[in-house]
């Protein structure tokens, strides 16, 4: 059933969602009893899961051998589709199992040109490294780009056609291989203010850029997905990655919308493409995600990055951060699904997380496998595809997310990746 948001059906959410904390700064935490709650509630959610799993399990095994294969995930490399499907976000987003980021290579800034793809260290992106991704069994991707250095001058705008040309050309790997691919418009924090000081020319500038975007890719079918902003926010703002203000709150309301506009306005297959805004900082704290606005339009979904709990998935800028885990913090998790299925996905909007992940610490892959299993799981049960955040980075630099090595096609985390896929397939 399609959800078409009206502006009377809007306000009421909203004005409930106000009541959550919209505007009021960060959410309380927890209390030691809450989180005890939400753990026994989630030991006992997980017993009922694995009795329903058994009870399916056994139900497939009495049917027709065709229906039961059509009900399991398979993983490698399918067949290319580019069928453009009149379907609810709900359907195709639950067509998704679990997804990967080609991290520090076209989001890379400072270099112009398209050797810009390996100006931060990472190799030429090749067919061979996207069909090992695939093989392994993430079945979509999500391919950052930063236009800031491929864009002419006002008012035009205009985009590199070698960059883009280069950027299609990664983008038909993933999709030549069955993949579900994500396009966004990453790093541009530099010119992307979204304050009222700024806001005008900003929105131009995104209402061009996604025009020439989305008038290039129009033929594409529904495996293409578009990600109108990354972590939009104020640099060094007040609550930067908490929330943002008011003030900053609506612009980004103003640019979701400018950016969904644009595309519709291209026609052809981009009716009805999915589409995904974001909250301010693209965070899942209540303050920005119980404000946001949902454009009026039948195929939207919402992009969220959690990486959670924070002081085990990175090493903290305070030097705090733990590199084990036993389940103390399962809370963490168990509360940002919770906001996010409150806010969002009870309302028949989809989300995606569009970053994840955990860095190597000390070599704790033990630890983040445990920990991964148990966050997928949480969001499985949701119908929320995760996305690994993967910068290629795992021996040299800083933010070790790297779990597959790019130059050699093997996995620096193979245990990492197992568990991964041991929530989605059998």
């Amino acid at each position: 059933m399609k959800h078409k948001w009206t502006k009377q059906s809007l306000a009421l959410v909203l004005c409930g969602l106000l009541l959550t904390g919209c505007g009021a700064g960060a959410p309380a935490a927890e209390s030691e009893s809450a989180v005890a709650e939400t753990t026994a509630s989630s030991e006992v959610e997980e017993s009922t899961t694995v009795a329903e799993s058994t009870v399916a399990t056994e139900t497939e095994e009495t049917a027709g051998t065709e229906e039961a294969t059509a009900s399991v995930p398979t993983k490698g490399i399918k067949e290319r589709t580019d069928e453009m499907r009149d379907i609810t976000p709900m359907e195709l987003v639950s067509e998704m199992t679990t997804g990967w980021n080609l991290g520090n290579t076209f989001d890379a800034f400072g270099t112009s040109g398209v050797a810009a793809e390996t100006s931060w260290g990472n190799p030429t992106t090749t067919k061979e490294m996207i069909d090992t991704v695939c093989e392994a069994g993430f079945d979509s991707i999500r391919i950052p780009v930063t236009w800031a250095d491929h864009m002419g001058p006002a008012p035009d705008y205009t985009v590199d056609e070698a960059w883009m040309a280069r950027v299609e050309e990664v983008i038909n790997y993933a999709l030549d291989d069955g993949m579900y691919v994500i396009l966004n418009s990453h790093h541009e924090e530099e010119w992307r203010i979204p304050d009222d000081a700024h806001i005008d020319a900003v929105d131009a500038q995104v209402g061009v850029l996604w025009t020439q975007i989305a008038e290039h890719f129009k033929d594409y079918g529904d495996h293409l997905i578009f990600e109108g902003l990354n972590e939009p926010r104020v640099k060094g703002g007040q609550n930067e990655w908490s929330g943002g203000t008011t003030e900053t709150r609506k612009c980004l309301d103003r640019l979701n919308q400018t950016f969904v506009d644009s595309v519709r306005a291209t026609g052809g297959n981009n009716e009805k493409r999915l589409l995904l805004i974001t909250s301010y900082a693209s965070s899942h704290v209540v303050p920005t995600i119980g404000c946001l606005q949902i454009p009026e339009d039948d195929h939207i979904a919402v992009s969220i990055h959690a990486y959670t709990p924070y002081y085990f998935t990175y090493n903290g800028t305070d030097g705090s951060f733990y590199d084990t885990w036993d389940g103390s913090h399962r809370g963490d998790i168990d509360g940002v699904m919770r906001d996010l299925k409150r806010v969002f996905i009870d309302k028949g909007i989809p989300v995606l997380l569009t970053e994840y992940g955990a860095e190597d610490k000390n070599g704790n892959t033990s630890d983040v496998c445990t920990w991964v299993t148990y966050y997928l799981t949480k969001a499985k049960e949701l119908n929320m595809p995760c996305f690994w955040w993967d910068n290629g980075l795992f021996e040299d630099g800083n933010e070790h997310f790297a779990i597959f090595n790019r130059r050699d096609l093997t996995w620096y985390r193979q245990d990492v990746v197992d568990a991964i896929m041991s929530v989605y397939y059998e």
